[in-house]
């Protein structure tokens, strides 16, 4: 079988420990000879994979005790709408960098007043605006990692309202200092698990405090209340986060996964500023580690479609750039190693060579 180096922007690549720990587990679960996908969620086997992955959660993020992590259907695009519902009572700022960002805004704004404070959509959200937090509203959202257009915020912003981030395409590859956040949401599919679960990190004290109806499935406390267990939750999703989880946490957690991510970015970032051509499309100052994009040079763009059928052809899986942006895009995520980043990059170089 030909090697093959998946760059998918989402679902993502996932650990092959990790893959073939879940096999298993779907021919037996935990010695039970039940398969994962038939088990009983009120199981004691079950239960215990669920508290494993709470734990995993908060030690691999150090979540201070004041902070709970829940498990939750409808991936990051429902937290859009939850959010603004449990926590808007009167305004709601939001950083605008991307179509997430703006679909996050657009779901606000039927609770109460929301605003984007600052936008880089002026040159299509290349770069990360310069912004001023509001003292006055119930909180300010942000999207640290923009995946259609390669930019990420890398460092904890200090607000002084309640901040909220959607961290889908870049949680667990960084330490994070929870303590800064009121909340923070994540889809897993794109760096902690396979699709149909989000990830929610609540500080408890901030829930509670509007004066709307919040229908039960979709106020926090419920879920808060009964560990996320209300209702049937996402069980093969948290499986395989769990056996994800567990994989980061054996390679050295999120500090060793840092170094490794940033090696990665700076091989093929280094490749896209030599190749002549290619050419980055984000800024350089605000480049994502996570999801790195770039087109052919000016004058080159007849030589895109011959590009992606050579780099098929050398196994390359997933670059095409997002369909609103065209392009490239490479997601390297935590489980894309450093030897499929470098394999890209050699693909580039001699791609440029076959055309000189």
């Amino acid at each position: 079988m030909k090697k093959v180096h998946v760059f998918n922007a989402g679902p993502c690549i996932l650990p092959q420990e990790a893959l073939d720990r879940s096999v298993e587990a779907i021919k037996d679960f935990k010695g039970t000879g039940v398969s994962v996908l038939c088990v009983s969620h009120r199981s004691k086997e079950w239960e215990e994979t669920m508290n494993e992955t709470r734990a995993l959660w908060k030690e691999l993020l150090n979540i201070p005790e004041d902070y709970e992590v829940l498990f939750l259907g409808g991936g990051a695009s429902l937290q859009f709408l939850m959010v603004a519902m449990n926590l808007l009572e009167k305004k709601a700022a939001y950083l605008e960098t991307g179509v997430w960002a703006k679909k996050a805004l657009k779901e606000a704004k039927a609770f109460g007043e929301a605003y984007a404070v600052a936008s880089s959509a002026d040159k299509n959200f290349t770069y990360i605006p310069e912004f001023t937090i509001p003292a006055d509203v119930d909180y300010f959202h942000i999207t640290t990692n923009n995946t259609i257009y390669g930019t990420e915020i890398r460092k904890d912003i200090d607000s002084p309202v309640p901040l909220v981030a959607d961290m889908s395409s870049d949680i667990l590859s960084r330490p994070v200092d929870v303590s800064k956040y009121a909340l923070i949401y994540a889809g897993a599919q794109k760096n902690a698990g396979p699709a149909g679960v989000a990830v929610v990190i609540v500080k408890k004290d901030i829930l509670g405090k509007v004066s709307r109806y919040i229908p039960t499935m979709l106020d926090y406390r419920t879920h808060l209340d009964k560990e996320s267990m209300f209702n049937t939750p996402p069980v093969f999703s948290i499986l395989v986060m769990n056996e994800t989880l567990k994989w980061l946490k054996g390679i050295g957690g999120v500090e060793a996964i840092q170094k490794v991510n940033e090696k990665k970015a700076e091989i093929l970032y280094n490749e896209i500023d030599r190749n002549s051509l290619f050419v980055g499309t984000a800024e350089k100052k605000d480049r994502s580690i996570m999801n790195v994009c770039f087109v052919m040079a000016p004058g080159k763009e007849d030589l895109q479609d011959e590009f992606f059928a050579f780099a098929k052809s050398k196994g390359m899986v997933g670059i095409k750039g997002h369909r609103s942006v065209g392009g490239f895009r490479a997601s390297i995520y935590n489980a894309c190693t450093v030897e499929d980043v470098q394999a890209l990059a050699d693909c580039m170089k001699e791609f440029e060579a076959l055309k000189k």
